[in-house]
């Protein structure tokens, strides 16, 4: 009978794990992928990853670690199923902003300004706390976040300079930042709209975008609706031959209010009743 082998040595010793806990080991493999870790307590390999995000505050992974160096990170993530646990350096180098976002709670309001207005997103330079070592500020608002409405470019919604007020989504342990969203502290214009309206109202509404899937129509209020496309129909979703244009003002009946998934769908043309 063999002994306990090395897989489930290795599942025993990272289930004992929880995300927050300070570790220390030795750097065993520096890549441009990270730097792998052979934590103490278990020298049979390296199951400790300081990954790339973390890194990349230095420029590359050689520049902050060597193999046979000394670290300590926190850990942010277990993973079983890979036999790995991932490490970040954030906590340790920057202790401060690490006690600061650990503090924060879900739909905390932050205040600050906007910092940077970048492709992925908007950074905040927030009142309270430290800065951020390396990014313009320690908030970033990702661009799904940044209104309930549909808009091109994150211009078209706040500018550099301006002062913001944010609730805190969570904490982003790999970059040392805090998640927020602007459109969480505004009203919901399409939960406003879904009150007053019900399946079978007619409206009216502009033609906004037309795509292979349908045709998208404002309805009032920062609400959208999506007239499908079906087989056999024209790109409009009615009758075959009709056609619309941006811009177009069109008459629309409701046939569908999905609130979870913040959806609405429209048809140039009532639904037919049930047969009897």
């Amino acid at each position: 009978m063999g002994g306990v082998s090395d897989e489930e040595l290795s599942r025993e010793f990272l289930a004992a794990m929880r995300v927050g806990d300070l570790r220390e080991g030795t750097v065993a493999e520096v890549t441009r992928h990270g730097v792998a870790v052979t934590l103490d307590g278990f020298a049979a390999r390296p199951l400790g990853l300081v990954g790339s995000l973390d890194l990349s505050w230095a420029g590359s992974a050689r520049a902050v670690a060597r193999v046979g160096e000394r670290i300590a990170a926190r850990v942010i993530g277990v993973d079983l199923d890979r036999g790995r646990v991932w490490l970040a350096r954030t906590a340790t180098e920057n202790p401060e902003l690490w006690a600061f976002l650990d503090s924060l709670r879900t739909d905390d309001l932050l205040s600050g300004r906007i910092a940077s207005i970048e492709r992925f997103g908007v950074f905040v330079a927030l009142d309270e706390g430290p800065s951020h070592p390396v990014f313009p500020g320690v908030g970033l608002i990702t661009l799904p976040e940044l209104s309930w409405r549909h808009f091109e470019a994150a211009t078209d919604v706040v500018r550099v300079g301006e002062r913001v007020t944010c609730a805190f989504l969570d904490f982003d342990t790999t970059n040392g930042e805090a998640r927020l969203s602007l459109r969480a502290t505004r009203p919901d214009p399409f939960q406003t709209f879904a009150d007053s309206a019900s399946v079978g109202d007619v409206l009216r509404g502009r033609v906004t975008r037309l795509v292979p899937f349908g045709v998208f129509v404002h309805v009032g209020d920062d609400t959208e609706g999506l007239i499908v496309r079906r087989n056999g129909t024209g790109a409009s979703g009615g009758a075959p031959g009709e056609s619309v244009r941006v811009g177009d003002e069109i008459a629309v009946v409701v046939t569908e209010i999905d609130r979870e998934r913040r959806r609405l769908f429209l048809s140039r043309r009532p639904a037919s009743p049930p047969p009897d």
